[in-house]
């Protein structure tokens, strides 16, 4: 048995990214054929220099927008509609037809329906529950990749913790260094959540709050949908009476009472503190940030196509954050799961709240994402997708979680379900896979949540197998998938 010393993955041809599973065993088999470390390593490196690549989409994007619907939107009510199916299944949303010939979405997506050309949907999500049917649970799931021990019957879980696995967007930013002075991960306009459990799955868990998103949180309920107008970013501003000159001087004299403690900075030399201290000074001083928040900038009339509410905003804002450099930004939908009025989570009332009020939004504000997004250039370099933790149930009425459902309303449907993908090198007019005649389960090429998430790391160029270590310093995958290249152009 031998040991490899030293810094994790120091030795790798892309010296960020930590061992796979696949190096440890490809490094092991090769000793069978007379072939030692140092030269397999010698070997990577020359692979390496005369150009890597994972197959379709690797390595493309350069950021990335997850728009979260979080509580679970019914896919047969919007872009998964059937027809010739029982009253209690078929949705009571007329079909319309679509930029692609043959697919059709319920007239509730007007704007996407033409812009379908340009994204893809894969409307084969599915996963077998496990403790997952409810949201708390289902969302750990689509934020990490991983499930949890402490699930109980209910799909409920404990609150974020230090030893929880961290959202895919921090475990990015791990991996791929960033100089930028700007906000790399940015979180808003709510926090995940279903009842009293707040965050789980939106932080960076054990690889510490150093990886954690800035959440941008405005004050106000999930009703107010004006409160992006009231955006506070108080601590990326300066104090009235402290101008650059003066903050940048009180980091030189910070650099000059370092200089005279060279014992102090040998025991803080693994910390990067003066790293850490440059990037948040580089990131105030800039008001690179600032300036991204301000949607005062845009026009009335963009700001208009975007929606003038909540998610809409954010949209708009999401779309700032990635112009002027933030890495990943996740618009969490701005109703909590389990509740009422302008949630997914519709176990009753659907007809009237989708129409009136969920699905207007999310086409409003979804279709101007994209169309911006594309005119800008930007959808050739950023990964836009929106998809929640499940869908809702093909029959109404029907009880699949526990829950209480009215003759107009959906319960929790894992199984199968939809979800929107577009932007760094994916395909374009394109539809990946097929539920059933009644939307209930896959007829083929189904995706897991977890190889959704091994795309998203795939088109950072990031494999999805990289290990990271974990709070007991045990390795673990950043997902137990594979990407589903096929997405890819």
């Amino acid at each position: 048995m031998f040991r490899i010393t030293g810094a994790p993955a120091k030795d790798l041809c892309d010296p960020h990214l930590r061992p796979t599973r696949r190096d440890v065993m490809r490094i092991g088999g090769a000793g069978l054929f007379g072939m030692s470390l140092g030269p397999m390593l010698q070997w990577q490196a020359e692979a390496a220099a005369a150009g890597h690549s994972g197959g379709p989409g690797w390595g493309k994007a350069k950021s990335i927008i997850l728009v979260y619907l979080q509580g679970g939107p019914s896919h047969l009510d919007l872009w998964d509609p059937k027809e010739n199916v029982p009253d209690n299944v078929r949705s009571a949303f007329k079909n319309i037809s679509t930029q692609i010939p043959g697919v059709q979405f319920t007239e509730i997506l007007p704007r996407l329906a033409k812009l379908n050309d340009r994204f893809t949907l894969i409307r084969a999500m599915s996963y077998s529950p496990n403790g997952l049917f409810n949201h708390t649970a289902a969302i750990y799931q689509m934020m990490t990749g991983y499930t949890t021990d402490k699930v109980s019957a209910s799909g409920q879980l404990e609150p974020p913790s230090p030893k929880d696995f961290p959202n895919f967007g921090s475990n990015i930013l791990k991996l791929l260094p960033y100089d930028e002075p700007m906000l790399p991960f940015v979180m808003l306009p709510r926090p995940l959540q279903e009842s009293n459990v707040v965050g789980k799955g939106g932080t960076a868990g054990f690889l510490g709050k150093a990886y954690d998103p800035y959440t941008l949180y405005p004050e106000g309920d999930d009703m107010d949908l004006n409160k992006m107008q009231r955006i506070k970013i108080d601590d990326l501003k300066m104090r009235p009476d402290m101008f650059s000159v003066r903050l940048q001087r009180r980091a030189r004299l910070r650099e000059l009472i370092a200089s005279r403690t060279p014992q102090l900075e040998k025991a803080l030399e693994g910390e990067n503190l003066n790293q850490y201290y440059s990037k948040a000074l580089n990131l105030i001083v800039s008001g690179k940030a600032r300036e991204a928040f301000d949607l005062s900038r845009e026009s009335p009339e963009l700001r208009d196509t975007y929606g003038r509410n909540t998610f809409g905003e954010s949209c708009l804002l999401a779309r700032r954050l990635v112009e002027a450099g933030t890495r990943v930004v996740e618009v969490i939908w701005p109703k909590v799961a389990n509740s009422d009025n302008h949630s997914w989570d519709q176990h009753a009332g659907l007809t009237k709240r989708m129409k009136n009020q969920s699905g207007p939004m999310l086409d409003t504000g979804l279709s101007a994402l994209l169309e911006d997004m594309d005119s800008r250039g930007l959808l050739d370099e950023t990964l836009v997708v929106a998809v929640g933790e499940f869908g809702r149930s093909p029959q109404k009425g029907l009880s699949t979680s526990g829950n209480n459902n009215t003759a107009d309303g959906r319960d929790h449907w894992p199984y199968c379900y939809t979800a929107l993908i577009a932007g760094a090198g994916v395909k374009r007019g394109y539809v990946h896979g097929a539920s059933d005649a009644t939307g209930s389960a896959p007829l083929d090429d189904a995706v897991h949540p977890g190889e959704l998430l091994a795309s998203i790391y795939h088109s950072f160029g990031i494999d999805p197998e990289t290990m990271v270590m974990n709070h007991l310093n045990q390795p673990r995958e950043l997902v137990k998938a594979k990407a589903v290249t096929s997405l890819f152009a």
